[in-house]
C-alpha cells in the first residue's frame, strides 16, 4: 500500500474521529498522519516518501520566496523614476531529464515575474528565456540551474 494512501486514510480517521471534515480537520490529520507514519517508518523499508514530501515541501517554499522577491524586484522597477530593466534573451543549457521536469521549470520560470519561458529545443536540452533583467546572462543561467531546475529535479527524483 502506499504511505501517501495511507496519510491520506489516517487524516479522513482523524477528521471522522474529531467530527470535522473541514480542510483545516483534514489537514491536521494529514500532518499528525505524516508524523506517525514517519515514527513507524522502520516498518516500510525502501520507502522514499517522507523525503519525497520534504523535497516538495521545499520546493513550494522556495518558488513562493522566489515569486515574492521577483514581484518587488519588478514592482520597484516600474515605480520607481530610474529604469534599471534590460530586458533580454538568454538560452538556459538544461540538465531536467524528461519533458514532465521541463515542463514544471519553464512553468515555474513562467509564473515568477520578470521572466517568461518562450521556447525548448526538440531534444529539451536548451531553453530560451526573455529575463526582464538581463545585464548578465550567465548569472541567470546560474541562478536557473543553481535554483529552479535543481529544485524540480530534486522534487521529482
Amino acid at each position: 500500500m502506499s504511505l501517501f494512501l495511507l496519510n491520506i486514510l489516517l487524516a479522513v480517521a482523524w477528521a471522522a474521529l474529531m467530527g470535522t471534515f473541514t480542510v483545516g480537520g483534514l489537514a491536521t490529520g494529514f500532518a499528525l498522519g505524516f508524523v506517525a507514519l514517519w515514527v513507524v517508518q522502520s516498518l516500510f523499508p525502501g520507502s522514499t516518501y517522507h523525503g519525497r514530501v520534504w523535497r516538495w515541501l521545499k520546493l513550494i517554499v522556495l518558488f513562493h520566496y522566489e515569486l515574492i522577491v521577483s514581484s518587488f524586484q519588478v514592482a520597484w522597477d516600474v515605480l520607481t523614476p530610474t529604469q534599471r530593466s534590460r530586458p533580454g534573451i538568454v538560452s538556459v543549457p538544461l540538465k531536467a531529464e524528461g519533458e514532465a521536469e521541463v515542463l514544471l521549470v519553464t512553468n515555474l520560470i513562467s509564473l515568477t515575474p520578470g521572466t517568461l519561458s518562450l521556447d525548448v529545443t526538440e531534444d529539451c536540452n536548451t531553453l530560451y528565456v526573455h529575463a526582464m533583467f538581463a545585464d548578465d546572462p550567465q548569472e541567470i543561467r546560474d541562478q536557473i540551474e543553481n535554483g529552479m531546475e535543481r529544485w524540480v529535479r530534486e522534487a521529482l527524483a
